[in-house]
This record gives C-alpha cells, sequence and structure tokens, in this order.
C-alpha cells in the first residue's frame, strides 16, 4: 500500500477539510489527501492532491509530520499548505462527496476521534483563538 499525503490548509481563520464519497470504516472528513506517485515528495503530493480535489492551487510550506493513521492503518505525512490561489471547489465528485471550512472548535464534530498531536499543535498556532 502506497503512503499518503494530506495538505492541511489553513484560511480566513478555517481549516479545509473534504468528506469522502465513501468512507473509509470511521474516517468520513479528512485533509485533502491521495496516495505519494512514485518519485513524488509528500509535499509534492499534497500539492496535486488538494489541487484534484479542490481545485486550489497551494504550496507546501512545512511537514507536520507522519504516521500511520489509526482507522486506515496508511502511512501518512502531513503537510501544511498556504493557498497561492483559488476558491476551494468540488473537484473530484467520484472521491469527494463536499468540501468545508471548519473553524477551529468545529473540527470535533467532523473528526470526532481527534487529529494527530503535530497537526493538532500546528492548527491551535494557526487558528488560535479564531472561529470559537
Amino acid at each position: 500500500m502506497r503512503p499518503v499525503a494530506a495538505g492541511v490548509i489553513v484560511r480566513n481563520g478555517r481549516v479545509l477539510l473534504v468528506r469522502r464519497a465513501v468512507p473509509e470504516g470511521e474516517l468520513v472528513w479528512h485533509f485533502p489527501a491521495g496516495k505519494i506517485e512514485p518519485g513524488e515528495t509528500p509535499a509534492e503530493a499534497a500539492v496535486r492532491e488538494t489541487a484534484e480535489e479542490t481545485r486550489l492551487a497551494v504550496q507546501a510550506t512545512v511537514v507536520l509530520g507522519d504516521r500511520i493513521h489509526p482507522k486506515t492503518g496508511r502511512h501518512v505525512t502531513y503537510v501544511a499548505c498556504r493557498v497561492l490561489e483559488g476558491e476551494a471547489v468540488n473537484g473530484a465528485p467520484r472521491e469527494i462527496a463536499e468540501i468545508a471550512w471548519v473553524s477551529r472548535a468545529d473540527i470535533p464534530e467532523y473528526v470526532p476521534y481527534g487529529l494527530f498531536e503535530p497537526v493538532q499543535a500546528w492548527l491551535d498556532e494557526e487558528l488560535g483563538g479564531q472561529g470559537e
């Protein structure tokens, strides 16, 4: 199973999440993500997958960490990205049912089992008390 890269994108005090068209176990809402192609870095994959799934042009800024995802068993690398241009729309309707910009306070409604600690720490820093 190829590893996965996820783009963690904040804009206007909210984080971008996508809802899978077909849930993978308990995994329903997640960051734009997909398999890392041969020869691709996790940062490149996160940028590509974000563009494919949401039509946003983003730039990778920092790798936040990686882990074996507790709900899917996949190796995931999380990459913080900043928006260069565009508005998020559903660019992959066969894979993605909807997209949402979520406030820090609302993340537990979308991801009830919690986020990877380094990702949560980065979001806490980026979002602060915004959106609560």
